[in-house]
């Protein structure tokens, strides 16, 4: 039996085999018989965005998830699948924006979406950071069980608390409230329920006559707000918004918030999530390693580039072996800066020309890497590392702007972006590039950057996700 789709896309013939009940490995096409079975699925069209502007049209069939989208759009553009793609919804007009979950429908979010927004494509690695670090998004005197327990509560009891049902989690502290249909905001003592959000008449009264609901979480979604203080003169750069899922572009109808740091922020979207979708965002956090690869040309399994698969290893002897032990590992990356320095003297005496000089391919190469990002202001680099998750090691490299000669590591740590220089340095004619004012130097930037990738250095952390843009 020969099984012919008919305006449905590869992605989705495996679907099709078990609906049908016909196995694969029983589909044959034979010389003599042939039964041709026509199906025909209503599909939509999408399109998608990069960040770059480009666009890339997908059909979408009613039952494909954003992840199964993320996941296609992966393997077309020929990108590494780690699991951190998603699917944002953007909406333009209004500066909001949100990451679809891995199981929500595509085809129904784009049903309730207005016709200016669009959908966009990029990473972001904080989407399920929450489960790997847990005590980064919920401070401890915003949880009200981890107040009560003074803080004992292990670090999986704080997420199990969620995500179970039966237990009755709550998150406070204040927020701004702006006014329906004015530009004036007010501070008011907000709590986050199962049953909803809630604001206080009086103070921080918990009394139930004083608590009043702003906002339930079951037909509601939380956006970001990219401009909040242009477009809706808030207080601080902080802002998020509560969005009702029938209303497309009503601003009565939103309920903006802003809170008074980064830190609160990602505590009070991500205990929405949380609360409203539950053991939903666990599973989808641990089924992609036992998803298929929808297309059968990538089928072979993709290495994802992790911190865990970056680790100190020892080739000195037949075979590589990894150093487990913490001391000979930073005595091993010594040892390695050494051979680097004595590399850089060979190539002088060999004749070896200035990473300066147009003609040296040092001064170019880094150029090709995800995470170079060329000549951008200070304030566009800050930009990327928000939009892609404000996760610890999330760094790029930039052009310097006002010495054409540095070059600037942009790096995001407990959530605050720090900037640092990166010096050329010359000794005896060699040019080199050091961090740490020419203690630790290295022919070019990407040498740089692998070795701060295995070692932290002078850096408050390790270099673990480049902040990359993919071309649709």
């Amino acid at each position: 039996v020969m099984v012919r789709v008919r305006g449905y896309p590869h992605l989705q013939i495996r679907k099709l085999y078990h609906r049908s009940r016909i196995q694969p490995s029983n589909v044959c096409v034979c010389a003599c018989a042939c039964v041709c079975v026509s199906v025909t699925v209503t599909v939509t069209i999408i399109k998608v965005y990069s960040e770059d502007g480009a666009g890339n049209v997908v059909e979408v069939p009613a039952d494909m998830r954003a992840r199964d989208v993320c996941q296609f759009l992966v393997y077309r553009s020929h990108c590494l699948d780690d699991n951190s793609w998603s699917l944002v919804e953007h909406h333009p007009l209004l500066g909001l924006e949100r990451c679809l979950e891995d199981h929500e429908l595509v085809v129904q979010v784009q049903a309730s979406m207005p016709s200016d927004s669009k959908f966009l494509f990029r990473k972001n690695y904080d989407k399920y950071e929450f489960f790997r670090n847990p005590l980064n998004f919920f401070p401890e005197q915003m949880v009200a069980w981890c107040q009560e327990s003074n803080g004992s509560i292990p670090h999986s009891q704080l997420l199990q608390n969620f995500l179970n049902s039966s237990s009755c989690p709550e998150v406070h502290g204040f927020l701004y409230l702006k006014a329906s249909g004015r530009k004036s905001w007010k501070r008011l003592s907000m709590f986050l329920r199962r049953s909803g959000l809630y604001y206080s008449t009086k103070g921080s009264s918990k009394e139930p006559r004083h608590l009043r609901l702003l906002s339930d979480l079951e037909d509601s979604s939380v956006f970001t707000v990219t401009t909040g203080r242009k477009l809706h003169n808030a207080p601080a750069d902080y802002t998020f918004c509560i969005k009702p899922s029938k209303v497309r572009s009503e601003c009565k109808e939103l309920r903006m918030l802003c809170a008074e740091d980064e830190q609160s922020r990602t505590c009070w979207m991500t205990a929405f999530r949380l609360l409203k979708y539950g053991i939903l965002l666990d599973q989808n956090y641990k089924s992609p390693q036992q998803r298929m690869s929808p297309v059968p040309h990538f089928s072979t399994p993709v290495r994802s580039v992790s911190e865990n698969s970056l680790v100190a290893m020892d080739f000195s002897g037949r075979t590589g072996r990894v150093i487990e032990n913490p001391l000979e590992a930073v005595s091993a990356a010594v040892e390695e800066g050494q051979t680097w320095r004595k590399r850089g003297q060979r190539m002088k005496a060999l004749g070896s020309p200035s990473p300066f000089q147009p003609s040296s391919l040092s001064s170019v190469i880094h150029r090709t890497q995800l995470w170079f990002r060329g000549r951008i202001r200070r304030e566009e680099s800050h930009k990327m590392i928000m939009q892609q998750g404000q996760v610890d090691g999330l760094f790029l490299l930039r052009d310097c702007q006002s010495n054409p000669k540095v070059f600037v590591l942009t790096l995001c740590h407990h959530q605050k972006i720090r900037h640092f220089q990166i010096l050329p340095c010359e000794e005896e004619g060699q040019m080199s590039f050091s961090l740490d004012d020419g203690s630790t130097k290295f022919t070019d930037l990407i040498h740089l950057v692998e070795f701060y990738q295995l070692n932290r250095g002078v850096l408050p952390c390790k270099l673990k996700h480049p902040c990359t843009v993919v071309a649709l």
